[in-house]
């Protein structure tokens, strides 16, 4: 037998089933609007954390 004709482990499972990214890119589109709606919520959150932490850490400067 060649080696090269006998596909490895590695080879025959992406050939199998599709990745994992591929698989959250279709869920995505058929599921758009919720996807952009849960994204937006959670850039909102994101950023309101960054601004709460950075107003608990602000540094006290004398008067």
């Amino acid at each position: 037998m060649v080696k090269d004709q006998v596909p490895t482990n590695a080879e025959s499972s992406l050939k199998q089933s599709p990745s994992f990214v591929k698989l959250a890119m279709r869920n995505m589109v058929k599921k758009g609007k919720q996807s952009l709606w849960h994204f937006s919520l959670t850039a909102i959150s994101f950023i309101g954390l960054i601004l709460v932490l950075a107003w608990l850490g602000r540094p006290n400067l004398p008067q």
